[in-house]
């Protein structure tokens, strides 16, 4: 008998991760019906039956999400609308905690028969651990990506399960013979437009302050999409940086990390994939003054990078708002070009922090689960 899902993911990684797991559902169920709203990579499995909107949903910060409101209740209002009339057998929910929370309690309250599953735990446990029995009340399974957070959910009567992070598997297939070139520092300032705004130009005044000191020092610059490749290209032209120092590279970031000295990581997905090819870097995190005062308020973690929560120390530094600055992230840089021990070393503690990520299969476990819990 056929299974109908209803998918929500609204960032990039969201999009890849929602796109491995279509797959893995479509090899465990056989005959599998998917709608919702996704990126390229979900509307093309899905036969366009998943709308791609990730370029306008993939917004950070609580500020920039109030400036929009309009427009996400819009999209809200219409979700529930198709839910409603389509009554799926599943609600799967990747990330995007904001919408996702809010879409999982009227689908609970007005569709009964309706599994709400969700794939990437939201990180309650960071901000607000008093949502975790709420989200219980809600959900029926709860696939999360650390090990640490199923007692969470569990203590809360969620069935809870850690297939591993979904990064490992793409991350393997990306895997290449390691070969650092000493002389060689990488750029990973983010996937949102946005984002790469407030941090590309900081990196690049960073660079020019490195080369002062090390002329000989080239940098590699990788860019998410086309679209943040162009913005990246006019800060590139804006600065007074010399020609031919700094290279942008697209859709490469993953060799990238493989390939340089050491780099500077915009918070976020990025800063688990450097670590899992165990390239020594330091975090930097920039956003609206207003959402930073407000996540102050919230959360409760001593650190924002997650392979520094997962290690329970500070592995990498973070360079937070004001911090994040070209005198810090080229003093960085620069102790660790000078010092090939200290590069190894750190490289050596990012491996082994990210082993705890998981081995490959991800997706086939968690679509495993998901089968399990709607064919029962």
């Amino acid at each position: 008998m056929s299974k109908s899902v209803y998918v929500v993911a609204g960032e990039v990684s969201g999009d890849t991760h929602g796109a491995e797991l279509m797959e893995a559902l479509q090899e465990e169920l056989q005959d599998v019906v998917f709608r919702g709203l996704g990126g390229p990579e979900m509307a093309g499995l899905s036969g366009g039956r998943i709308a791609d909107w990730v370029d306008d949903a993939a917004i950070m910060g609580v500020w920039e999400v109030l400036r929009r409101y309009g427009w996400f209740k819009k999209q809200f209002d219409k979700v529930l609308v198709e839910l409603l009339e389509w009554k799926p057998d599943v609600l799967l929910l990747i990330d995007y905690p904001g919408f996702n929370l809010r879409l999982a309690r009227q689908v609970h309250e007005r569709l009964p028969e309706t599994k709400i599953i969700h794939y990437v735990a939201p990180q309650v446990w960071a901000w607000n651990r008093k949502r975790i029995p709420q989200i219980a009340e809600t959900h029926d399974l709860m696939l999360c990506l650390f090990p640490f957070e199923v007692p969470l959910f569990e203590e809360a009567g969620l069935q809870s399960h850690c297939p591993g992070h979904p990064l490992v598997d793409e991350l393997e297939e990306q895997r290449i013979e390691v070969n650092r070139d000493p002389m060689t520092v990488g750029l990973f300032p983010g996937s949102r437009t946005k984002e790469v705004s407030r941090l590309f130009p900081m990196m690049l005044e960073s660079a020019k302050r490195l080369l002062d000191q090390r002329p000989e020092v080239r940098f590699v610059a990788a860019a998410a999409s086309e679209k943040v490749a162009r913005v990246m290209v006019l800060a590139l032209e804006e600065s007074i940086l010399p020609p031919g120092v700094v290279e942008i590279q697209t859709g490469r970031s993953q060799r990238l990390m493989q390939s340089v000295a050491c780099g500077v990581v915009a918070s976020g997905t990025a800063t688990l994939e450097a670590a899992y090819y165990g390239m020594p870097y330091c975090l930097v995190y920039r956003v609206a003054w207003p959402t930073y005062l407000m996540a102050r308020q919230l959360i409760k973690l001593p650190y924002i990078g997650l392979i520094n929560i997962l290690a329970g120390r500070e592995l990498v530094p973070e360079f937070i708002q004001n911090d994040a600055n070209a005198y810090e992230v080229a003093s960085w840089l620069g102790d660790h070009l000078d010092d090939g021990d200290r590069r190894e070393k750190l490289s050596e503690e990012l491996l082994e922090a990210a082993s705890r990520l998981g081995e490959p299969g991800v997706h086939g476990r968690a679509a495993r689960e998901i089968a399990h819990l709607i064919t029962k």
